[in-house]
């Protein structure tokens, strides 16, 4: 791939553009909002200006509503030799191009499974899907070519090709994101009207269930009206595990033995199958999950104090393999624990002590 047009210059079209221009990929850059795409050209994602001819490959990095009349405008002015987009939503765009009667076999649809918190061309990374799957859905109209530019333009972002069925994509993303986000954001949305005495009392728990609320309303409206049945029908089953869930904490509160036994046993009951699922979470690299140990640091909030901790850890010659700060509330200072294999636990609290670090049992 030596040319390549970026329609729509958000956090995933930059980050898209950063990435091939990062590759010696001659990019071009389009948006509707040309502060955008001059924005992004800015930043080293490409030219702002239209190409003279064909490129090789035009990336659609719209919000799903828009997918399929800007996906057939790009086809019907002959903007690419090969077509695809980004929209975290695959089966009704691919129905609507098709009721648009495009010529499909210079179209895929992908989904990179990388984002953040922050929208817009200034949140764009070029490392932003390095070892993150990213979804093709090709379908036996599919041309050879394009398919080759689509897996040629993974592998030039660094992301890891995976190839599945349209609907059966929209059903998984409801499950490990489009229904995480509202969750998310309804336990956040608790908060706004809490007592200050108990946000002041927020904990890294809180913190990591909430981050993703954060995001933009506005983005997330666009892709859940994309795909709002596979969400609610999960929604569905997770208010059938709250209304359960309720119905065994106010048995707790019974003052006969054997309701409360009942309701010990539902919670039981939910957090059992809470760990279970959580284990089929995939770990580092996408391979299956590991077993940590966590050495727990105190750690001044001064500059430099992190890349020292990292440093003495290194001398150790102990990999890091996760690491979560907790800030202390009201002072300068905080937690980090870090996450090893468990063999190599014992010489790293050794060397960290030994070099003065402070550490928690």
């Amino acid at each position: 791939m030596r040319t390549a047009l970026v329609i729509g210059t958000g956090l995933i079209g930059t980050s898209v553009a950063l990435a091939l221009a990062g590759r010696g990929v001659r990019v071009h850059l389009s948006d509707h909002d040309p502060d955008r795409a001059r924005t992004a050209a800015a930043l080293g994602a490409g030219s702002a200006q239209e190409p003279e001819g064909p490129v090789d490959l035009a990336v659609v990095a719209v919000p799903p509503a828009h997918v399929a009349r800007t996906v057939a405008e790009a086809i019907r002015r002959g903007a690419a030799r090969g077509f695809l987009d980004v929209a975290s939503v695959k089966g009704g765009p691919r129905r609507e191009l098709e009721a648009l009667g495009c010529d499909l076999t210079r179209y895929i649809g992908t989904h990179p499974m990388a984002g953040a918190e922050r929208s817009g061309p200034l949140a764009g990374t070029a490392d932003l899907f390095e070892g993150r799957p990213w979804v093709l859905t090709p379908t036996p109209a599919t041309d050879t070519e394009v398919l080759n530019l689509a897996l040629e333009l993974v592998a030039l972002c660094r992301a890891v090709p995976v190839v599945m069925d349209a609907d059966a994509h929209d059903r998984a993303v409801a499950l490990v994101s489009h229904t995480p986000q509202l969750l998310s954001s309804m336990v956040a949305a608790r908060l706004e009207d809490a007592d200050e005495a108990a946000v002041r009392l927020c904990g890294q728990g809180i913190r990591d269930v909430t981050r993703i609320a954060a995001s933009d309303p506005g983005m997330w409206v666009d892709i859940l009206s994309a795909n709002p049945g596979p969400v609610a029908d999960i929604l569905a089953a997770v208010a059938a595990d709250l209304d359960e869930t309720v119905r065994s904490l106010r048995a707790l509160q019974s003052a006969d033995e054997a309701k409360r036994g009942d309701g010990a046993q539902g919670i039981e009951d939910v957090l059992r199958r809470g760990n279970a699922g959580r284990e089929r979470v995939p770990g580092k690299h996408g391979a299956a999950p590991a077993v940590y140990e966590t050495v727990a640091v105190s750690i001044g909030d001064q500059p430099g104090e992190l890349a020292r901790i990292f440093a003495d850890a290194g001398r150790a010659g102990v990999n890091i393999e996760d690491v979560r700060i907790e800030h202390a509330t009201g002072q300068q200072s905080g937690l980090i624990q870090l996450f090893v294999v468990p063999q190599a636990a014992p010489g790293l609290t050794a060397a960290l002590r030994e070099k003065g670090w402070s550490i928690r049992q």
